[in-house]
């Protein structure tokens, strides 16, 4: 079920389903805003000549393309497939099949309430996609703090939606990571690294983290905690402890982030 009202904004990456392919281009539906019709120009399926449009594009393809212009007075939207990169393609399914999941678990909460998914959605999900921008954001946002949940909403259909989210939604995490660069001159050098990595993991206590080789000197260092403030935490402590114990018996460590 479409949750999107109105039209998408220039710039804007949506899910379509194609519905029509000409040698001029290819006419699709918008799956997030009411099924309305969008149009992808032969130009703007991919770089370069395209000599057979359906070598890149057919009827009943799920492609996500991007928003060149939306007339909304006549109903217009124009699209672009070339301008979406495959990691934007990767992230926007990904949030798809989120708000699918999202709208299914919306219909066991309407259930619950013994009402229908339009019922449940007039009542509070709209409320809850206008505050969090998706229902997954606001049923992910249930299984990190419920409290706070619960004090921010009121009503019948508070339990049942925190209920729901955390038998079915999995806690939300964040994943940072770094590079240790560990040198030590020792005859036992390699073992004075590895205990200091050692310690470094000890450091995190109850934390995620995980510390792989990606070629002396280097060594990867990831976390994953539910939040950045968290994370960034967790690899302080770590990477701190690792170094300190190093150095401490002669060697040399430095910590380096990479940009992405």
């Amino acid at each position: 079920m479409s949750r999107a009202r109105g039209f998408p904004e220039n710039g804007e990456l949506v899910v379509c389903t194609v519905t029509s392919v000409k040698n001029f281009g290819a006419f699709v539906t918008l799956d997030e805003y009411e099924a309305k019709e969008g149009f992808v120009h032969v130009r703007d399926v991919a770089t370069g000549w395209v000599k057979y449009i359906r070598d890149y594009i057919r009827e009943g393809q799920k492609i996500v393309c991007k928003v060149l212009g939306v007339d909304s007075q006549k109903g217009h939207i124009d699209l672009s497939l070339k301008a979406v990169n495959d990691h934007q393609k990767r992230e926007k399914i990904q949030q798809w099949k989120n708000e699918k999941k999202a709208d299914k678990l919306l219909e066991i909460v309407a259930q619950k309430l013994s009402e229908t998914p339009d019922e449940a959605f007039e009542q509070f999900g709209r409320t809850l996609y206008d505050d969090y921008g998706s229902l997954y954001d606001a049923f992910e946002a249930v299984v990190a703090a419920p409290d706070d949940f619960k004090s921010e909403y009121s009503g019948a259909w508070v339990e049942a939606f925190v209920q729901i989210a955390t038998e079915n939604i999995n806690p939300p995490a964040v994943e940072i990571d770094a590079v240790l660069e560990m040198t030590s001159p020792a005859p036992d050098g390699v073992e004075l690294i590895k205990k200091a990595l050692l310690a470094g993991l000890e450091a995190a206590e109850d934390g995620n983290a995980k510390i792989t080789s990606v070629g002396s000197p280097r060594y990867r260092l990831v976390v994953t905690a539910s939040e950045y403030k968290a994370a960034e935490e967790i690899l302080k402590n770590v990477s701190q402890t690792a170094i300190d114990s190093l150095t401490a018996d002669g060697g040399a460590a430095v910590l380096k982030r990479e940009s992405k």
